[in-house]
């Protein structure tokens, strides 16, 4: 089974522009960020902030709703993040990997930070879909726009099949109130 749309390069090596083998720990982690959302009553979003060397420099989950704040986004959590504690020499060689695509909001602050490479598991259309699916409205006052689209020329790979299936399983345990001791 393929990995994603862009799929693993052929010599097993990683590029910018594929999900990688060395991609999936930290896509895996925030899914597991994600599931924590989910638990706290927030859509199922988790990002993690990854240096350069691989190393994990931050991580977060959504908290729009448990805080009231429809600003906090994990990404934008973490392109603020980096904009305090990282000089711009590193945080364009880092790496933000998430659950979803980012949104309008957050490919903007990413771009803002100058923050490098994005990695997701899930699409942006791929959400669109399911809550299209499942009669959710859209009820957001973006523009449904891709992170190409607000960030021209930004290195982005994803989707990840078998990881966007289990985001699509948690938007639908989200969209239903479900959390694990209910």
């Amino acid at each position: 089974m393929a990995l994603n749309d862009h799929d693993l390069s052929e010599s097993g090596t990683d590029r910018a522009d594929t999900v990688g083998e060395t991609d999936l720990p930290h896509l895996r982690r925030c899914i597991e960020l994600a599931a924590e959302a989910v638990e706290a009553g927030d859509w199922p979003f988790g990002s993690v902030l990854v240096d350069a060397d691989g190393k994990i420099l931050a991580e977060d989950r959504n908290r729009e709703t448990s805080t009231g704040d429809p600003t906090r986004h994990p990404e934008f959590e973490l392109a603020r993040w980096a904009a305090t504690h990282l000089p711009a020499e590193e945080r364009a060689t880092a790496t933000v990997y998430t659950s979803g695509e980012h949104c309008p909001m957050c490919a903007a602050a990413h771009g803002w930070a100058g923050l490098g490479r994005i990695v997701y598991a899930s699409s942006a259309q791929q959400a669109r879909d399911w809550k299209a699916e499942w009669g959710v409205p859209i009820t957001s006052p973006l523009s449904p726009l891709s992170v190409q689209d607000v960030l021209p020329g930004a290195v982005v790979a994803g989707p990840v099949a078998e990881l966007a299936e289990q985001v699509r399983e948690l938007m639908w345990r989200s969209r239903n109130g479900d959390r694990a001791e209910d």
